[in-house]
């Protein structure tokens, strides 16, 4: 599948002030590269020349077999330097090429050579290169070198031997469990990392034999782990031993539990935290159990160090979803974190005292977030509104203090979803609670007047009455109007530009307005505005002040046409397409305009030089790469003086019913005459020119109309399942899961439903809803449902309904396609 274009950003060019790699490009890299060859090599220029490399690479940029070999075989003749800098950068860019099976050999004795260094740096990364690009069969020669590098006595021998055999287990997993005495011994030694890296591989030898695994938990238990870092997965490991033992969760009972309470009194923070945490995620854990862990997160709450204080609010804050009483003796530390500099931990520490705190402090509460709420991004705000209103249900007598609250802060700044987590609480409040009935419909009353004043966003403040007028005695929506309820619950089936310029033309009279009067024949969209005033030319050939849609002027327009009265029915205009660069000296963009079997392309021209007038302008079409395309009608500009925007036509036949695609080449031809600017008069005679344009794809989304449904279950089963297509697909490798749906949402040109092209930030997983309109006027529903994995590889399942198989079939051979 393509990936999308990349948005242009204005502020690139700032760049070029601190980017080394700025518009560099692989064929000129691989020029650089030939310095490796030279007789006298200069380490500082090949040292550079590797960077560039590494960076492209690193980039996504992909190499030929033939460049990658050229490139290899060039770096190995880099052994002969003895400059140390230059050697690390040779280790780092044998790494990243992965050179094949038979080309392995030929640094094959180079890197066993440094293995055998006195060198301790080559040593170290000549094994952590071997291991990475040899096979079995190599790594059964080195297999001795390994063993003796996993106890020798330099740490950065012993690590980088450690750290690849923790690659090398995912790969050659028989071999690596041949080292467990080396390793073991390495657990002993008295270097931090030496310790950490063994007991990580240690752990991954034995990880599939539960006995294995707590023998090894019982053992190191014993106080011979020293550096913090091992004993941080120490506390892990038997965190987990804990959790798979059969005891029962008594306190004399569980295993391990005064090794955890031990590591509280551990000189290292890092590891006091690790222990509390474990202890407050145990199963069933008692409160006797909680209290040294809670009070020694209590001291870090006062720490001077931010990543202490965060760490110590979010595991209080977890804690307190559960056992809220053991953390209220944290609280008057926690009110002091309000005015933390650090809003994340300002935050929790809120949230956490909303969920501990007593009916006696929701005051005392409520005053002291009221000047924090100024301070913080919305995305947090909505956690404590969420917080308020846990606790509101918690102590309901306090209601009116804070239903004060969220009135008040419904009056201040925010976004959308921001005012919708505050609307939905007071609704909430008012069903759950029968006092704050009064109170809260008085708060939105006053809210919908404020409305009227002020500028709100119009679905909050729809929703705030909607919910006004549907809420009955108990809270419930109206049983008695099923008319009204239809109407807002349920589907609507009718276009929704229809209803627009159906309630516009509506005049008031007795005569209620009838939703059923609305035509159900669905329309193009509506062209998007044009991005400038004067420089960019319209997308349409009718004046400004014309009282029609851009839909009818479309229509009125090519009807218009002689060439093209006989195509038919429009049934899509895309919007402009722009085919040249801004502040060029002619503008042009296109419209593509799609009937049953031919595609109009109209042109829209914009002359920006004032000393020239254009003659006889016409776009030539190459169509070699659109076969199924054949040129039929056109229709020239005669004249395009400056500033003034002109249209000009041309039109292609192509196999009816047939979603036909492919890349049109474009060139503008005139005839340009001098102007003189004192007397606007132009000359004569002219010269023929031409200006080159971008190219135009006809794409399988244009022949798909953006439709929205509002109800989309509704819709879907309403469907039925007769023509469904369900089928899954392989995105590859993506940046996130939000770039993956765009793609594919750009990819069907269908319309997102129900807010399902929004994705919350680092989702794993996202379903999206989509509807639309195919050529023949198919309706079509769309269902995707999105995977991402920790290598960012996404998977796709893609379902279609639609009333036609054979457009259900279309809806997958795009995707499959594409």
């Amino acid at each position: 599948m393509a990936q999308p274009l990349v948005k242009k950003d204005d502020d690139r060019d700032d760049e070029a002030e601190y980017s080394p790699f700025l518009g560099i490009e692989k064929g000129a890299v691989l020029q650089e590269a030939r310095v490796f060859n030279d007789p006298q090599l200069d380490s500082r220029r090949c040292s550079q020349v590797i960077t560039k490399l590494l960076y492209l690479l690193n980039q996504g940029e992909t190499f030929t077999k033939v460049e990658a070999t050229e490139v290899f075989f060039s770096v190995t003749k880099l052994f002969q330097s003895r400059d140390i800098g230059l050697r690390r950068m040779v280790y780092l860019i044998i790494k990243e090429l992965s050179p094949s099976a038979d080309e392995v050999i030929i640094v094959t004795s180079s890197l066993m050579k440094d293995m055998n260094s006195k060198t301790d740096m080559y040593r170290a990364n000549a094994i952590r290169v071997l291991c990475r690009i040899t096979d079995g069969t190599l790594l059964t020669q080195i297999e001795r070198y390994l063993k003796q590098a996993i106890v020798d006595k330099n740490p950065v021998v012993a690590s980088a031997a450690l750290v690849s055999g923790i690659h090398l287990l995912q790969t050659n997993p028989e071999i690596v469990k041949r080292w467990s005495n080396e390793v073991q011994e390495a657990v002993q030694s008295r270097a931090a990392l030496v310790q950490f890296h063994a007991l990580a591989l240690l752990h991954q030898i034995r990880q599939n034999d539960r006995l294995a695994v707590s023998k090894l938990v019982t053992s190191l238990t014993r106080g011979t782990v020293r550096s913090p870092l091992a004993q941080c997965l120490l506390i892990r490991y038997t965190s987990q031993v804990i959790r798979e033992s059969a005891g029962n969760a008594q306190m004399g009972d569980r295993p391990f539990y005064d090794y955890l309470e031990g590591c509280l009194r551990h000189k290292a923070e890092m590891v006091i935290f690790e222990a509390a945490r474990a202890i407050t995620e145990l199963h069933g854990v008692t409160t006797r159990e909680l209290t040294p862990a809670i009070t020694v997160l209590q001291l870090f709450l006062s720490s001077s160090k931010p990543v202490l204080r965060f760490a110590a609010v979010r595991t209080l804050n977890k804690v307190a979803m559960t056992h809220p009483m053991a953390v209220t003796n944290c609280n008057i530390d926690m009110e002091s974190l309000i005015s933390d500099q650090n809003r994340s931990i300002a935050t929790l520490a809120i949230t956490t005292l909303l969920k501990t705190g007593n009916e006696s402090s929701v005051d005392r509460l409520m005053k002291q977030i009221t000047n924090f709420m100024s301070d913080i991004a919305d995305e947090f705000k909505i956690v404590v509104v969420e917080a308020i209103r846990s606790l509101c249900l918690k102590f309901p007598l306090k209601y009116r203090a804070l239903m004060n609250f969220l009135s008040n802060i419904l009056r201040e700044e925010g976004g959308f979803e921001y005012k919708k987590a505050i609307v939905d609480s007071i609704v909430i409040l008012i069903r759950d609670i029968p006092d704050a009935k009064e109170s809260g419909l008085l708060h939105l009353c006053e809210f919908i007047e404020d409305c009227e004043f002020t500028y709100l966003s119009t679905q909050v403040r729809d929703r705030a009455t909607l919910y006004l007028n549907t809420l009955g005695g108990d809270g419930s929506v109206v049983e008695t109007d099923s008319d009204v309820k239809d109407f807002l619950f349920g589907s609507l089936d009718v276009p929704l530009v229809n209803l627009e310029t159906s309630l516009k033309n509506y005049e008031a009279s007795e005569e209620p307005f009838d939703i059923n009067s609305v035509p159900k024949e669905i329309k193009s969209q509506p062209l998007a505005e044009k991005k400038a005033q004067s420089k960019k030319p319209t997308g349409l050939g009718v004046t400004p002040s014309a009282p029609v849609s851009t839909v009818d002027a479309y229509e009125k327009l090519l009807s218009s046409i002689p060439e093209f009265s006989n195509f038919g029915k429009l049934f899509k205009s895309s919007a402009p397409v722009e085919l040249t660069e801004p502040e060029t000296e002619y503008a042009v963009n296109v419209v593509k305009h799609i009937f049953d079997s031919h595609v109009v392309f109209q042109y829209n021209c914009t002359n920006t030089i004032p000393e020239q007038l254009l003659e006889n302008v016409i776009v030539a079409v190459d169509a070699s790469e659109a076969e199924e395309f054949s040129e039929v009608a056109s229709k020239p500009l005669a004249s395009l003086p400056y500033d003034t925007p002109g249209q000009t036509f041309l039109a292609f036949e192509r196999p009816e019913g047939v979603p036909a695609v492919g890349k049109f080449s474009n060139t503008l031809r005139f005839i340009v005459k001098e102007v003189d600017p004192t007397t606007g008069e132009a000359e004569e005679d002219g010269v023929e020119d031409e200006y080159q344009l971008e190219d135009l794809e006809v794409v399988p989304a244009d022949y798909i109309l953006k439709v929205p449904v509002f109800n989309f279950r509704n819709a879907w089963e309403s469907m039925g399942p007769d023509f469904e297509r369900i089928d899954e697909y392989g995105l590859g490798q993506r940046e996130s899961l939000t770039e993956a749906v765009n793609t594919v949402i750009n990819l069907l040109g269908l319309q997102p439903c129900e807010g399902t092209e929004v994705l919350a930030s680092n989702s794993r997983s996202h379903t999206c809803l989509l509807s639309g309109v195919y050529i023949g006027n198919v309706k079509v529903l769309v269902r995707l449902s999105f995977g991402i994995d920790s290598s960012r590889e996404v998977a796709m399942k893609l379902a279609v309904r639609s009333e036609d198989e054979a457009v259900s079939d279309a809806i997958h051979e795009i995707v499959g396609s594409g």
